[in-house]
């Protein structure tokens, strides 16, 4: 019952957390599309402080994993993310950008049969073809409404268009996913050398790649000052006991993306060690259809018919090789079968 309960309340807080944090993303990034290094800064920040107080003790824990084998992983980790975030200073959209980082098992098994010689059955590739098609269909669509979406502090006169630099952000959500991928392969590599240790693993490719901030300091600071300049809110509590205390909005919203980040990946490590990976893919690709419709819904992105036939076509992709319905099919004949022996089982009893 306490396995149920943990697995449920990881459920819950997937839903919480990662599409909380999706809310506040798009929010930060309405004020500040090109706030992503900071994003990401943050995010890293508050993860690796709270690994270093609650998973390293301070350093005091030893190190399940060896920290030469943590150095690829962390340069494969911290380039996903900077790529992920960045890619929002090239206008690019949050649905398409949400649309894109679905096509994760694409990735996957593109790297599976290049650096793995992995072989996949039809029901596979034909899953990806339709990720594929749908990611192609979704970005074509929109590359025919690209704008200009630079903070108005931060625009200058460029010989480029605005297309070209959306090019650029489509470039970077391409590197960022295939980076992704060979990054889970090399994960597997670590984890069956030294077995699966989540937290540590955790908190060291948040802390490690903090130095390689400095590189982009000034990028983060321009953003800050953005950030701490954007319209003040009062803060509620403060204000009950007559105290008038102000808070710069975009900040809020970082503060709040940052906590969400961290409930989110917490509920996810959860979700895979207390589920099958069948429930774990089910409610990561449920998440991500309600992120986007909230998306579509609340913030009024433009999203077509065409939009959402790629839509279509990624999800249930998605659905397809994982050979959920098939699983699910599965699971509902054994327990009918269960059911049956048991209501029968008390009937063969009398007869004898």
């Amino acid at each position: 019952m306490a396995l149920n309960l943990k697995a449920l309340l990881g459920m819950l807080f997937v839903f919480i957390g990662c599409c909380s944090n999706v809310v506040f993303l798009e929010l930060i990034i309405q004020i500040d599309p090109g706030a992503g290094n900071l994003i990401t800064f943050a995010q890293f920040l508050f993860i690796a402080l709270e690994g270093l107080v609650f998973t390293s003790k301070f350093f005091t824990v030893r190190p399940k994993i060896a920290l030469k084998d943590y150095v690829i992983l962390v340069a494969l980790f911290f380039g996903a993310n900077v790529c992920n975030n960045y890619a929002f200073n090239f206008n690019i959209p949050m649905p398409l950008h949400m649309i894109f980082r679905s096509g994760s098992l694409m990735a996957n098994m593109i790297m599976g049969i290049v650096l793995l010689k992995k072989r996949y059955n039809l029901r596979q590739y034909s899953s990806v073809a339709m990720i594929t098609a749908g990611i192609i269909l979704c970005t074509l669509v929109s590359s025919g409404d690209v704008k200009d979406n630079t903070h108005h502090s931060l625009k200058v006169d460029t010989s480029y268009s605005d297309f070209f630099w959306w090019t650029v952000g489509i470039g970077l959500l391409t590197i960022a996913l295939l980076v992704t991928a060979y990054m889970g392969i090399y994960q597997e590599v670590i984890y069956k050398k030294y077995g699966k240790h989540p937290s540590e693993a955790l908190f060291f490719t948040h802390m490690l790649p903090l130095p390689g901030f400095l590189i982009m300091a000034g990028n983060i600071v321009q953003h800050f000052g953005i950030a701490w300049s954007s319209e003040p809110v009062a803060v509620p509590l403060l204000g009950a006991i007559g105290l008038e205390w102000k808070f710069p909005l975009m900040l809020f919203y970082l503060l709040c993306n940052v906590v969400t980040q961290y409930v989110c990946i917490s509920a996810v490590y959860v979700l895979t060690t207390e589920c099958a990976s069948l429930t774990v893919t089910l409610v990561v690709t449920l998440r991500k259809f309600v992120s986007l419709l909230f998306s579509i819904i609340y913030f009024r992105n433009p999203f077509t018919l065409n939009h959402w036939v790629g839509t279509i076509l990624v999800f249930f992709g998605t659905i397809l090789f994982a050979n959920v319905i098939n699983q699910v099919r599965d699971a509902y004949r054994a327990r009918s079968g269960r059911k049956t022996r048991f209501d029968t089982a008390p009937l063969a009893k009398k007869v004898e």
